[in-house]
């Protein structure tokens, strides 16, 4: 018999998995699921508080049902804010050997998910301990592009995105990467005020824009996706969802550069304003280890995930950019999707069929 060498195998990328991607992942999918399901149940009720209420609380009866001693690095809020799933909580039935951090949204798009809108997913990250970004409950200016544009920056080490660079300079490169014309991007960001003038660039460099209302979290992550139609995320959004887009697009090889900002700074209020932000934000920030002096440090993929053993799961509520929504059937049963990977390199597009009657219910391809 002829053996033909192969450079990754799907045996050595099993073999590679470590003990989080193997025992967790698996259960990981059943809780961003568990989480769909019941945000699901008040899709378009308009009430979107009650609809991350119960996302919430379902993803934290599930955490705590694992074999593990996880603490939440990216959360809900802080401890005074959240009453489940704060920064800093810990999750778990404290058994086992596994000790992990974890960065979570049980409701990325509540706006979305309470007027019945696309894009709303249930999303959770983990990684070895010191391997999730402890960052505060603020801002962070991004951009987010997907591995051939890594590739291209390996090859072309003097032409790289920068978080400083002119929108142009960024396009370009992201252009060379694709073997596009710049008219042929497609850049998704926050519709906000404070992004009018970096919206104006991006259509003056000659790209396309796609405004969301909410929820840049996924398309960031189809950045590294072929066939997403979505070829760069910017814009100043949450902290937590940038650290979740980082833990996905360095799975899938593709990168993310974030600087963090204070919401009076990125929104252009007052100095004031500002200054009382400060005031009021930069204790807890220095117990995180931020000072005036590092906040606008850039932080690249490797420092907002750091790990070596992460891994991601991302349950769709509503339709989303590359998965389908929640189907609800009589009598509690349930129809999800979700995409869910590991630092092995084994990504899965799950299609769940929950049945709580299996007498009474057929089940339906």
């Amino acid at each position: 018999m002829i053996i033909i060498p192969h450079p990754k195998t799907v045996e050595e990328m099993i073999d590679c998995a470590g003990p989080i991607e193997c025992e967790l992942l698996p259960r990981l999918i059943q809780v961003t699921e568990a989480a769909a399901i019941a945000a699901a149940h008040q899709m378009g009720r308009g009430n979107k508080s009650f609809a991350d209420q119960v996302a919430v609380a379902s993803m934290r009866r599930m955490l705590n049902k694992l074999d593990m001693k996880g603490i939440i690095k990216i959360g809900e809020g802080e401890r005074d804010e959240a009453p489940m799933l704060y920064i800093g909580e810990q999750v778990g039935t404290g058994k086992g050997n596994l000790e992990v951090d974890i960065a979570v949204d049980p409701l990325e798009g509540t706006n979305l998910a309470a007027d019945g809108g696309p894009g709303s997913v249930a999303v959770m990250a983990m990684a070895e301990r010191d391997g999730i970004f402890h960052g505060p409950d603020i801002y962070m200016d991004k951009i987010v592009v997907g591995p051939d544009v890594v590739r291209y920056e390996m090859d072309h080490p003097d032409e790289r995105i920068d978080l400083d660079a002119p929108v142009k300079h960024n396009l370009e490169i992201v252009a060379k990467a694709l073997g596009r014309d710049i008219d042929e991007l497609v850049v998704v960001i926050l519709d906000r005020p404070r992004h009018a003038q970096k919206i104006t660039e991006i259509r003056e460099a000659g790209a396309r824009v796609r405004l969301v209302t909410d929820g840049d979290l996924m398309p960031g992550v189809a950045t590294a996706v072929r066939g997403s139609g979505i070829h760069v995320v910017m814009g100043a959004g949450g902290s937590g969802e940038a650290v979740l887009t980082a833990a996905a697009i360095k799975i899938l090889g593709g990168k993310i550069l974030a600087r963090l900002v204070l919401p009076t700074v990125a929104n252009g209020k007052t100095k004031d304003k500002i200054n009382e932000e400060i005031e009021e934000k930069m204790p807890r920030l220095e117990k995180m280890g931020i000072t005036l002096k590092n906040l606008n440090d850039v932080l690249d993929t490797d420092k907002l995930v750091p790990g070596k053993d992460v891994i991601f799961s991302a349950t769709a509520v509503t339709p989303g950019h590359f998965l389908r929504e929640v189907h609800l059937f009589g009598g509690g049963d349930a129809r999800v999707h979700t995409v869910s990977m590991g630092a092995s390199g084994a990504v899965r597009f799950t299609d769940s069929i929950y049945i709580k009657d299996k007498h009474e219910t057929p089940l339906y391809l």
